[in-house]
């Protein structure tokens, strides 16, 4: 009986995890969708009318906002992509320092504890041209110096990418210190030994061993990018214009200012089919690289 009850326990504790997933998650997924197939506008309507079912998805394509947010997400994914680079160079950087390794890694893990928010308006404080970086550069002397970033629809998404780098550099940083420590100290010894520069030995030894790793950043960089909106709202609510919107400043514009529920579950629904375009192949990469390197 004891034994009966040591299988069925687990389960029943997490009966409720599971219940609530179902409901909250796959529910307001399939709830979403729904509604992205009717002619919700402030309120919903679950009437679908079949003769014209994909009406708000034709209306999100026709945009010129939703054109401008995927290319703006594009821009932000490969921006972005610095903040694993330069994660990799401080964790090698702060690998290779033994002393200070606390200190260091306490220190480019800051940015990670404060909110997207907060980091959206520390940025534009500091990006401001009246009181920012660019008043002080100019107080020595620098006067040629030009950070009004957030001003010019050309320059805006720099900023936005400057911010989000900042904020998750220490996070992928973390991650890649992991993957050096793993590594079998004998690799270091015998690239010494063999006379192999330091460059050579991480660009043809290192990173490759660490391409796992480096999959993870990428799958939770990719994560990160298609649902920004936070650090867009706060250091410029979308502007100058619309030079700076993203797929989810684009659907929660279009619910809370068009107030059109329907317009909004379609881009939402779209969102989610972005996810899954680069989500799952990048999980099934890691699989199958995994599999790959278990069966040799």
């Amino acid at each position: 009986m004891a034994l009966r009850w040591s299988k069925v326990t687990p389960q029943l504790a997490l009966g409720p995890a599971v219940l609530v997933t179902l409901v909250a998650f796959v529910g307001a997924i399939l709830w979403t969708i729904l509604l992205s197939l009717t002619r919700s506008r402030r309120l919903p309507d679950y009437t679908i009318d079949w003769s014209n079912w994909t009406r708000q998805y034709d209306r999100v394509f026709a945009d010129d906002a939703w054109a401008i947010a995927l290319q703006n997400l594009i821009f932000l994914a490969v921006g972005s992509g610095l903040a694993i680079v330069m994660g990799f160079v401080l964790a090698a950087m702060i690998d290779r320092e033994k002393r200070g390794q606390d200190l260091f890694r306490t220190l480019f893990l800051y940015p990670l504890a404060v909110s997207l928010i907060v980091t959206g308006v520390a940025w534009r404080w500091i990006l401001n041209p009246e009181m920012g970086l660019q008043t002080a550069l100019h107080g020595i002397g620098l006067t040629w110096v030009n950070f009004n970033w957030l001003a010019e629809g050309r320059t805006a998404m720099y900023a936005i990418i400057l911010a989000s780098v900042w904020q998750s550099a220490g996070f992928y940083m973390a991650l890649m210190l992991s993957g050096l420590k793993s590594i079998n100290t004998e690799i270091w010894s015998a690239a010494r030994l063999d006379g192999i520069s330091t460059w050579r030995l991480y660009l043809e030894v290192i990173i490759p061993m660490m391409k796992f790793t480096f999959l993870t950043c990428a799958i939770l960089l990719s994560l990160g990018v298609i649902k920004a909106y936070d650090i867009v709202l706060a250091m410029t609510n979308g502007g100058p214009g619309q030079s700076t919107w993203v797929p989810g400043y684009y659907t929660i514009n279009a619910l809370a200012n068009k107030q059109n529920l329907g317009l909004a579950s379609a881009a939402a629904t779209m969102m989610l089919g972005l996810t899954l375009l680069i989500f799952v192949p990048l999980v099934a990469l890691n699989w199958w690289q995994r599999r790959r390197g278990a069966t040799r």
